[in-house]
């Protein structure tokens, strides 16, 4: 378990604290944001590579800041995406005016936030591309790959990547030798028992004594398979089995092999491991090109370890073999930079990201106040189940729902009670709100979230108390929305499953001239009759997805979480009605 904290909740945030500290030679925490930028850098005229994910994966991804490697990286917290803005904002403070590589692990938290930053560094003019890493094979099969999870393959096609950027290729080359990397790297796993949150008394996942799980994840997922554990020998066969099993037929034998330990597996059992896998590689025809075995891609305290294998050629050979200098690897003599390039002068602060507060009416500014008091129902409501909603999210998942949930919703609060302070009527209190609740949760819920409340009020605006039309209108763009931004559809078990039978419920009620009390009343248990229907649902989607089997029988978080809420909202709406208060 994680034995050093303060708060649990700030663990991601005190860590890099402490990180930046500890190497001024390598890294700069960017002032406002999550995460790092090389101490060297801006480089004026270098492509930028910026990685990320959530925390708890150490040295992925601050750990390979440096030459050689990666310019900057963003961190969520544990296991859990960044937010866009985040991203957004570590982009503009370290790119070098030579376009930027965002860099990440095919997870659809990571997906939606990357690309919706991504977006919008390109509306500044900034051409941004993004890559993400599929290397697991454990979790999805050969036709199809564009669905598998990256995983410890993401530290070798970093390096690539990072090593083309040194080199000086343009933009085009670096997106093209980062693909290329991916395309060649293939990873599987094992698990020996599961890992512990900061703060939490019980790991998110347990393996029975005697027993390991195969093909694990990297953000406590179990893995796809148990099975009795293996000794050496038998252990290294099979990660060498299932890396070598999709060999690409041009593949010449050069390979870049990673051994990587996934938090509290001993380098004395790596290197054990590894003394019985090379001489299978070389039997099976393998030139073994500077083996990394080393802790590359944690899950904090996991006891597990997996093998990487990317085939190589001549121009991916010598980029795996160029020098780097970053706080977690160092591989030759490194030139430093700045000896021929220029630092970009203007990139010591980036301002964060406000929403402008629209003149309001009076009516629309006593909505605000109504949306201030209906996010501390919800605050409070889901700090009551956030440890239930973890425990759901454990299932197949991370088990991070709950903690993201309740950074979310206390950031909306704040960023309400900030705007109606400053006179925000009722739709730029929600924008604000979901604006913020985004940037503070992250993840693949922060992100939906914050796209819901931000869509919402949007459509609602500041210059007239809506009507219950209006309120159902608003809320259904918002449910629209989020299934584009998604990608998602009914039946995939998702947050989609309980969010569309609540927008219908209530759109066809206040249509039918129920005032918005009662409507919502009736939406809301529309809501929760199908968030407990999800039970029946098999994912076909996020992480859950490969774990599918499992998650059968347990509803999804998402949809739990958003009947628990609009539940709890009815009363205040029914009591709104109830003095009369109710614009229809």
């Amino acid at each position: 378990m994680t034995r050093i904290a303060n708060d649990p909740a700030r663990f991601s945030e005190d860590m890099m604290r402490g990180f930046a500290l500890a190497h001024p030679r390598h890294v700069v925490r960017v002032e406002g944001a999550s995460g790092f930028r090389r101490a060297d850098g801006p480089l004026e005229g270098k492509v930028t590579l910026l990685i990320g994910g959530g925390s708890g994966h150490y040295p992925s991804y601050n750990g390979v800041i440096g030459p050689g490697f990666a310019d900057a990286a963003v961190l969520g917290d544990v296991f859990t995406s960044p937010a866009a803005q985040q991203v957004h904002r570590i982009a503009k403070a370290a790119h070098g005016n030579a376009g930027v590589v965002l860099a990440f692990g095919n997870y659809a938290g990571d997906r939606m936030n990357f690309g919706v930053a991504a977006e919008r560094l390109r509306a500044e003019g900034i051409d941004t591309r993004v890559v993400w890493v599929t290397d697991d094979v454990a979790s999805a099969p050969p036709d199809a790959v564009a669905q598998r999870r990256g995983i410890a393959g993401t530290f070798t096609v970093y390096k690539l990547a990072g090593a083309a950027a040194e080199r000086g290729d343009d933009l085009d080359d670096v997106e093209r030798i980062m693909r290329a990397a991916n395309a060649a790297t293939y990873t599987f796993g094992v698990a020996f028992d599961g890992c512990t949150m900061p703060g939490a008394r019980e790991p998110l996942f347990t393996v029975a004594d005697g027993s390991m799980d195969l093909g694990l994840g990297i953000h406590g997922e179990p893995g796809v398979q148990t099975t009795a554990v293996l000794p050496a020998d038998r252990l290294a066969a099979t990660l060498v089995d299932r890396v070598l099993a999709e060999r690409p037929p041009q593949a010449d034998g050069r390979a870049a092999v990673v051994l990587n330990g996934l938090g509290s597996t001993k380098y004395e059992e790596l290197f054990v491991l590894f003394g019985e896998i090379a001489p299978l590689l070389h039997a099976r025809g393998v030139e073994v090109v500077e083996p990394v075995v080393d802790e590359v891609v944690t899950s904090l305290d996991m006891a597990g370890c997996s093998l990487s294998v990317t085939w190589l050629d001549d121009e991916l050979e010598s980029l795996w073999t160029a020098p780097a200098d970053t706080p977690a690897f160092r591989r030759g003599p490194v030139v430093r930079p700045t000896e021929h390039r220029t630092v970009r002068s203007d990139a010591d602060r980036v301002d964060a990201d406000t929403v402008a507060v629209a003149d309001a009416s009076p009516e629309s500014r006593r909505g605000g106040h109504r949306v201030v008091a209906m996010l501390h129902t919800m605050q409070s409501t889901i700090e009551d189940h956030a440890d239930e909603l973890g425990r759901l999210d454990a299932v197949a998942g991370d088990g991070d729902h709950g903690r993201g949930m309740t950074r979310g919703v206390r950031g909306a609060v704040a960023a309400a009670e900030a705007a109606v302070a400053a006179g925000a009527g009722t739709g730029s209190v929600l924008r604000s709100a979901g604006f913020a609740w985004g940037d503070r949760a992250g993840g693949t819920s922060g992100i939906l979230w914050g796209l819901l409340l931000s869509t919402t009020g949007g459509r609602l605006g500041d210059d007239r108390a809506p009507d219950a039309v209006g309120v159902a209108d608003a809320i259904t763009a918002g449910a629209q929305a989020v299934q584009e931004l998604s990608g998602t559809s009914l039946g995939d078990k998702s947050l989609l499953d309980a969010l569309f039978p609540f927008v219908t419920t209530l759109h066809r009620e206040v249509t039918a001239g129920v005032d918005l009390g009662p409507a919502w009343a009736t939406a809301a248990t529309e809501c929760t009759r199908a968030a407990a229907a999800t039970a029946t649902l098999t994912p076909r989607v996020g992480r859950a997805r490969p774990l599918a089997e499992r998650s059968v029988g347990s509803p999804d978080p998402g949809a739990i979480s958003l009947a628990l809420l609009v539940t709890a909202l009815a009363p205040t709406l029914h009591d709104t009605v109830a003095t009369g208060q109710e614009n229809r």
